[in-house]
């Protein structure tokens, strides 16, 4: 349900922000939680028209994220998250420096075929984004297609 919706609030800047509020209420966020959170804080970026909102929603989101991760730092779907928020964002802003150690982190988890709780949609997805970005070595490209 809360991965179809951060999908739908690509596009839905009133669903980005009801998702932020429902998931800031929660008591005792797990580390994935606190990476949906942040999710939707870059979304609220990509929402915003106003530059000087657009930064301060992509560092908050990065700050969050970071949080996420000191959490559980061998979480694929929480690296996954990040890679694709760094990604989309402009290099120039300075916000893109874990992509190199979040794709590795990514590619070792489909070199030991290690998914932890990912469902196989996620692995495939996940892989498929990854190829796509042309962000990844021939070598890391050989690995992930073996999941799509």
């Amino acid at each position: 349900m809360l991965k179809s919706d951060l999908v739908k609030a690509v596009e839905n800047s009133k669903l980005t922000e009801s998702l932020l509020v429902k998931l800031n209420k929660l008591p005792n966020k797990t580390a994935l939680t606190t990476a949906y959170i942040g999710t939707l804080e870059a979304l609220k970026a990509k929402h915003a028209w106003n530059p000087y909102s657009k930064i301060k929603y992509v560092k908050v989101s990065m700050q969050t994220m970071q949080s996420a991760i000191n959490m559980d730092k061998e979480n694929m779907e929480i690296r996954f998250m990040r890679f694709s928020i760094q990604h989309y964002t402009p290099s120039f802003l300075g916000f893109s420096k874990d992509l190199t150690a979040d794709r590795k982190e990514i590619v070792k988890h489909y070199q030991n075929g290690n998914f932890g709780v990912a469902d196989q949609t996620l692995v495939k997805n996940v892989a498929r984004f990854m190829v796509d970005s042309n962000r990844c070595t021939p070598e890391e490209v050989k690995i992930l297609k073996k999941y799509i």
